[in-house]
């Protein structure tokens, strides 16, 4: 049966390499020594003709043979239309990108299972381990650490504590305010606010025995030794309600108060800070399996997405749920064959959204298009669900990560755990692609942009 599974990953893969031509406006391959979890987009760093130099964090999860490390590198973007149509077709899945270039690495005490961005300062950064505690970084003022064993972990410059089990996954930073927000197997979802250290971090007194204004109660140290030795703070609020282990938090993009979580007890519970620490409502059956991801929509705070082990994504209106858990999904996306990862809205198009699981595959769904005809550009999805739109299939085992570049339209990074398919031999791929904007602008655009050449096309005929 494992012959059987992978002769049918080659042959989807192989497939869908003939079509990367036409696919894809640009994309780029590169392939890890160790897997990688994680990976978010940072601070655009220079913006150029051809390309933006932007930072890129992933993580690395060794053997245990060296140190477990966060990573934060320089990719230079290409933008839309610039890559060659032959530079597209020559790609190579065994490849090393020349578009991808390590900058700095920080020893972690652990995996890295999570990493978050704070928005109001993208260089400081928060991450999950196997441990019940929450780690801040800023990457920017922590030191370059060689990841060769028997090397002590990096200094945290933060350490949020408050959880009494690990707190895995579960991690989110509010956009509005330096709030950051876990859940953990101890079932709970925690609150924390680092403005206070985040003013600390701005005044450069970090390396200071000297506390920052309000952070009395916080220890200094410098930047060298372990994270026992990092100032910690304890949370602001805590929140029960769940039955089981949580396993995504997020907040609401229009309110700095009210979040949501999901877990392995199949519930959605919202929360609102301002009302206490029980649940505002609680969907008890949001899915048949455990929850594994959850977003909330930027552009409508309306409109929420889970991802389960039951290999679907559900689409929720809060409007329609009720203080008693009362609320079924609005829509429920059903295009994917094993338990769904990782789920995202894009910042480009409220109604776009993206999803990765572990059958290799990453969709981008339009639920505007639910209903309608299912093709673009005349390349059409046989059999393919209401809303789907575009897959991406370059990874050949479970896509644990992706992120949109809200600096870079369309453009995503995903991760996978896959070169043992490949010569790579069990280390994991980062890819970074966009498709080809010719399938996702309306297709009246695109008869308009190609009207524009009519008369240079007959001319040319003519002639």
């Amino acid at each position: 049966m494992k012959d059987k599974g992978k002769r049918s990953v080659d042959d989807r893969y192989s497939k869908w390499k003939t079509l990367v031509p036409v696919l894809y406006d640009w994309l780029t391959n590169h392939n890890l020594v160790w897997p990688s979890l994680s990976c978010r987009w940072g601070p655009q760093l220079e913006q150029a003709t051809y390309m933006n130099r932007q930072r890129l964090y992933l993580s690395e999860q060794t053997d245990g043979s060296v140190p477990n490390t966060l990573v934060i590198a320089n990719v230079e973007v290409v933008k839309p239309r610039v890559a060659a149509a032959e530079h597209i077709a020559q790609f190579n899945e065994e490849a090393r990108s020349p578009f991808v270039k390590k900058y700095k690495t920080i020893i972690h005490p652990g995996e890295v299972n999570r990493i978050r961005e704070l928005p109001q300062n993208s260089k400081i950064v928060a991450t999950h381990t196997d441990s019940p505690d929450v780690f801040i970084w800023d990457v920017e003022a922590q030191p370059h650490r060689q990841a060769v064993l028997g090397t002590t972990a990096s200094r945290a410059d933060l350490v949020l504590t408050g959880h009494k089990d690990n707190a895995e996954f579960a991690l989110a930073m509010c956009p509005t305010e330096p709030f950051v927000l876990s859940g953990g197997k101890d079932k709970a979802v925690v609150l924390w606010s680092i403005q206070d250290h985040i003013s600390t971090l701005a005044a450069g007194a970090i390396s200071s025995n000297t506390p920052g204004p309000g952070c009395s109660n916080v220890k200094h140290a410098s930047h060298a030794g372990g994270a026992n030795d990092s100032p910690r703070i304890g949370p602001r609020a805590i929140f029960r309600g769940h039955k089981d282990t949580v396993e995504d938090v997020q907040f609401c993009p229009s309110s700095t108060f009210e979040f949501c979580s999901v877990g392995d007890d199949s519930c959605l519970i919202f929360w609102d800070a301002r009302t206490g620490p029980r649940p505002v409502v609680k969907v008890e059956k949001a899915h048949y399996a455990d929850l594994h991801c959850v977003d909330w929509n930027p552009h409508d705070a309306n409109l929420i997405l889970t991802g389960s082990a039951d290999n679907t994504i559900h689409m929720f209106d809060r409007r329609n749920l009720t203080s008693d858990g009362y609320g079924s999904p609005i829509h429920i996306f059903g295009g994917h064959t094993a338990a769904v990862l990782c789920v995202q809205w894009s910042p480009d198009k409220s109604s776009v959204f993206g999803s990765s699981a572990e059958d290799g595959i990453l969709n981008v769904w339009d639920y505007e298009k639910v209903g309608k005809k299912q093709e673009s550009m005349g390349l059409k999805l046989p059999n393919a669900p209401p809303g789907l739109f575009f897959q991406h299939a370059g990874h050949r085992d479970k896509v644990v990560d992706f992120h949109w570049n809200a600096s870079d339209p369309w453009t995503i990074v995903s991760v996978s755990d896959d070169c043992e398919s490949t010569s790579g031999g069990g280390g994991g791929t980062l890819q970074i692609w966009r498709m080809l904007d010719l399938i996702h602008r309306p297709g009246e655009d695109v008869l308009a942009e190609l009207d524009k050449f009519k008369s240079h096309i007959l001319g040319c005929e003519e002639s």
